[in-house]
């Protein structure tokens, strides 16, 4: 892994994306190695193949101390918080010590990691915590997330949080047609989270490399995802599922035609 060492001059950002109004990333690029990630579309660098190369921007915690931004902070849109680095150099953990704890924020990871850092959790006013939760497991988690918590640790870590009275949501994402049993995965968390997001797969964005393989390997999904037809009754199926499941949402992200949210 690659770590490359900057100093930010800011970090809180202004963002556009739904649920929230700020992006806090202490780090850039993830070890993850989610293959079929969109970040690596929105933060283009020189280091090498997405996934062997990290932006550690090591003044994050001198940079939230004593700030204070009105409305929700996301916490990250362009890297995981918990990746497998944060082990080792508790940036995140840092970050979180130092933040003014009125302020609304929202952690989402792929990694249990995140409960080393309930006592910090607890700090905060209004804080929600969100584990991607998919429900992928052998062959197809070690083609598409070789280096996240496996499934199983991601519902566990929902519900060690929601005991310790932190209010969860789980992120189902990215739904990608014939692979994800999105009724299966909410019967598997629906009793430990306060709410659901979710999103279809953002095939555009998730590069070359992605959209080959699930061309040659899973074509029924590729199909699918580019079938404007088949698509839409793919979504509808989607949408019947999850209002049959009378759970709350925040709706269905989709990047196909155009991003929106959809709410069911």
């Amino acid at each position: 892994m690659k770590i490359i060492k900057i100093k930010a001059k800011n970090i809180f950002t202004k963002t556009k994306l739904p649920g929230t109004d700020w992006t806090i990333n202490q780090y850039v690029g993830c070890g993850h190695a989610c293959l079929y990630c969109y970040a690596k579309f929105f933060t283009p660098r020189n280091y090498g193949k997405w996934g062997t190369w990290v932006e550690v921007k090591e003044n994050t915690p001198k940079l939230v101390k004593g700030k204070y931004v009105k409305g929700w902070v996301w916490m990250s849109s362009v890297s995981d918080p918990y990746q497998p680095i944060e082990k080792e150099l508790k940036l995140t953990r840092s970050v979180l010590a130092n933040m003014n704890k009125k302020i609304k924020l929202a952690v989402q990871t792929k990694s249990n990691l995140i409960l080393r850092d309930i006592d910090l959790f607890k700090r905060f006013k209004n804080i929600e915590i969100g584990l991607t939760i998919n429900g992928f497991e052998g062959k197809i988690k070690k083609l598409f997330e070789p280096y996240s918590s496996t499934h199983y640790q991601r519902l566990n870590a929902l519900k060690v949080l929601k005991k310790n009275g932190i209010k969860t949501y789980g992120f189902v994402s990215p739904i990608i047609p014939e692979l994800v049993d999105v009724k299966r995965v909410i019967g598997e968390s629906r009793d430990f989270v306060d709410y659901f997001w979710f999103e279809v797969l953002n095939l555009r964005a998730s590069g070359e490399e992605f959209i080959n393989l699930l061309k040659t390997k899973f074509p029924k999904s590729y199909e699918i995802m580019t079938n404007q037809e088949k698509f839409s009754k793919f979504l509808n199926n989607l949408r019947n599922v999850i209002k049959k499941a009378n759970i709350k949402t925040a709706g269905i992200e989709i990047h196909h035609p155009k991003w929106k949210t959809i709410k069911v």
